[in-house]
């Protein structure tokens, strides 16, 4: 293994960023780069099973920083809210086995034909009361992960870290945190606030990046970019992490076809660059949280 370039101690790869690679060689890629950590998404550890995904993480020698994703918790009807149940059990446990101290939640979405932006948030509420007594059980924490308002209806009914935080406040911070992500947080002029109201509450239980990509992909989701190729500024955001006093992996997390058509060393490469120069230095400076 590599040793880590420097500014890039805390880099973790989520393997979103590189989406075509399996479950091994993302975890290859990942340790010849010199990184420590690394984000999973469930797909590639259900690729290959369960057993065999601990297996290769253990040998790989990295650490997981998260698990992506649970969530989905908006239906209301009884098969619904059973599958969602049943899903997030699985999750969390895979979470537990693989060592992954956190899943990152996406809530969901309305469901067909519902307009009720109120009752849905108001079921993720149910759901989460539902899941927390698991996810204590199991040592995982749970992280409501709040999305940008263009997918309010079919990705995440919870649009702004107030809400997330909202929903965490019953619980205490190990059982449920939140997950702020530059692509989904940036815009918001509440930010400086609520990320210093995560840190008063000790909720900030992951911190991912990418940049926000314009134009906007005929895809939404596929407008996440690499930092430096968009319009967030990275600074000012991490410094407003740095100051509650999150000292976790930062996840870069990418859905952009031309990144994951790319050669996935040249990929890892160009974030390490990216990181250096445009959040490490942040990490390291904190700004002053605000009131």
């Amino acid at each position: 293994m590599a040793g880590s370039p420097a500014g890039t101690s805390r880099l973790a790869l989520n393997t979103a960023t590189t989406k075509a690679l399996t479950l091994e060689q993302a975890l290859r890629v990942a340790a010849d780069a010199g990184l420590t950590h690394v984000g999973l998404w469930r797909d590639r550890v259900e690729e290959v099973g369960l057993e065999a995904a601990v297996d290769l993480v253990r040998a790989s020698g990295l650490a997981v920083s998260t698990l992506c994703r649970g969530g989905f918790l908006t239906a209301a009807d009884p098969d619904g809210i059973a599958h969602a149940l049943a899903d997030n059990r699985k999750a969390i446990e895979q979470a537990a086995a693989l060592g992954a101290p956190v899943l990152v939640l996406v809530v969901g979405g309305l469901p067909p034909g519902d307009t009720d932006l109120a009752a849905a948030r108001g079921r993720v509420a149910d759901r989460l009361a539902d899941l927390v007594p698991v996810a204590r059980e199991h040592g995982v924490q749970l992280a409501l992960e709040p999305l940008h308002p263009m997918y309010v209806a079919d990705r995440a009914v919870l649009s702004t870290l107030g809400q997330a935080l909202d929903l965490a406040a019953p619980y205490a911070p190990s059982e449920v945190g939140v997950c702020v992500d530059t692509f989904h947080v940036f815009w918001d002029p509440q930010l400086p606030e609520q990320v210093a109201r995560a840190g008063r509450e000790q909720r900030v239980a992951t911190y991912q990046v990418c940049d926000f990509n314009l134009p906007i992909a005929a895809d939404a989701l596929l407008s996440r970019g690499m930092m430096g190729d968009g319009v967030v500024d990275f600074a000012a955001v991490t410094r407003l992490v740095a100051a509650t006093g999150y000292a976790g992996p930062v996840e870069v997390e990418i859905f952009n076809a031309e990144i994951w058509a790319a050669p996935a060393a040249q990929v890892v490469a160009t974030m390490q660059e990216r990181f250096a120069e445009l959040v490490a230095p942040a990490l390291e400076q904190p700004g002053s949280a605000a009131a």
